[in-house]
């Protein structure tokens, strides 16, 4: 694992708020807070936007990627609608966070709440060839499916 620096700016939302942690050490996202003035009931089937009270500035080559938390989405169907949200290095506002309740009973969001987790990762950029034709592969074409859902082709 190596560690980098991104810097970190604490909006006035989430002044009062712990800056993102890992949970462990071993803990590849850092958990995002819910910086709202005050609670939101997420119905089933609706979806908001919660700010988080940061914004960060990315090194060249890296994004961070907002995920949904594993207790929210198995407990209560609360999950990332654009998931996994894409942060570009470029970006300096606020990242907020696009939750969608999947599940059966209403949720309510409360100030401070573990809401996602953010992983920052390297990437790497495409140099795109254009050809005529791919070359062909074992799947080829297939799409959806293709490959089997029961071990067989």
């Amino acid at each position: 694992m190596t560690d980098i620096s991104v810097a970190i700016q604490r909006l006035t939302n989430g002044a009062d708020l712990p800056l993102p942690q890992y949970a462990t050490a071993a803990s590849a996202g850092a958990d995002l807070l819910a910086a709202i003035d005050r609670p939101v009931t997420l119905m089933p089937g609706a979806r908001t936007v919660v700010p988080s009270g940061i914004a960060i500035q990315l090194p060249t080559g890296y994004e961070a990627q907002v995920r949904p938390r594993s207790g929210l989405a198995t407990k209560h169907g609360i999950t990332v609608l654009n998931s996994p949200g894409t942060i570009d290095a470029d970006y300096r506002g606020e990242i907020a966070v696009i939750m969608i309740n999947l599940g059966s009973d209403p949720f309510v969001i409360k100030r401070g709440m573990r809401i996602a987790q953010m992983v920052v990762a390297p990437i790497q950029t495409a140099r795109w060839n254009e050809v005529v034709d791919c070359d062909n592969s074992e799947r080829g074409s297939g799409g959806f499916g293709s490959t089997g859902t029961d071990g067989t082709r």
